[in-house]
């Protein structure tokens, strides 16, 4: 019977220690907050040149600068938070982070679960294969062997024309692995494989499957932070701020919408 009763003190102080780690700051506009004067930002750290680590092993890259922009323009400390892409949606459903700044592309099945803001940059899914395949467009990838990241947009892309798919945790270990040989081709963001190419991995782009937006992932229940994020990307939009980052790292402003 002690035993039972001490079980049950234990479970309360859990259950109410869990809910004091739930509870967030709340501003007057009703934006929520992890903590008080902070942006709390979460990218991988797995998907350069949009998140990558630093020898002190901080976060920089295209994302990186865009939270921190983000975070700034709110009037907030912003600070990074490192988390595995397949895992961020989660984390910031279940408030592990502010939001996600991780090149999440918009999709009905991710809307499900989290609030999307505008997006801050366009891209696309492309075919990735070595220099001397045959593999040209999405017809010639039936039965072939495709890499791709984990909870990736990407891998249900590829998943429509081949059941054969090998998992990564990101997209840039799928192209390295491409690049020694390995597997058939790598379906990721067209950025993403012209940046490979250009540090030195043997692949080759073939077809751009689609075109697709990128946006910063926030909590259903923070509709107002949703908001500000919103009016912040405007504000970045029209000072050049959000191009003068993506001249940056590709060289090109992929923050605005294609024709």
């Amino acid at each position: 019977m002690r035993i039972k009763y001490i079980f049950c003190l234990l479970s309360l102080f859990l259950l109410s220690a869990l809910t004091a780690c739930a509870q967030k700051e709340e501003l007057s506009d009703g934006t929520k907050l992890i903590e008080k004067g902070k942006f709390i930002f979460a990218a991988s750290g797995e998907f350069k040149p949009f998140s990558y680590l630093n020898n002190d092993l901080s976060m920089t890259g295209f994302d990186i600068e865009v939270g921190n922009a983000v975070g700034k323009e709110l009037g907030l400390k912003p600070v990074q938070k490192r988390m595995k892409f397949k895992g961020l949606i989660e984390g910031i459903k279940t408030g592990r982070a502010d939001a996600a700044v991780a090149s999440h592309t918009i999709n009905p099945d991710r809307a499900k679960h989290v609030a999307f803001s505008t997006p801050y940059y366009y891209s696309g899914p492309q075919i990735f294969t070595r220099p001397d395949s045959n593999i040209k467009t999405v017809e010639d990838l039936k039965g072939k062997e495709v890499a791709v990241a984990k909870g990736s947009t990407y891998a249900d892309v590829a998943g429509k024309y081949t059941s054969n798919l090998k998992m990564y945790d990101s997209d840039i270990t799928a192209l390295k692995a491409l690049s020694m040989g390995r597997h058939d081709a790598v379906i990721t963001d067209f950025v993403t494989g012209k940046s490979s190419q250009q540090e030195g991995f043997k692949i080759k782009g073939q077809q751009l499957i689609e075109r697709s937006e990128q946006a910063i992932v926030v909590p259903k229940d923070n509709p107002e932070l949703l908001k500000r994020i919103n009016k912040a990307l405007q504000k970045l939009r029209e000072d050049g701020t959000l191009a003068r980052i993506s001249q940056k790292y590709f060289g090109q402003d992929i923050t605005k919408k294609p024709e």
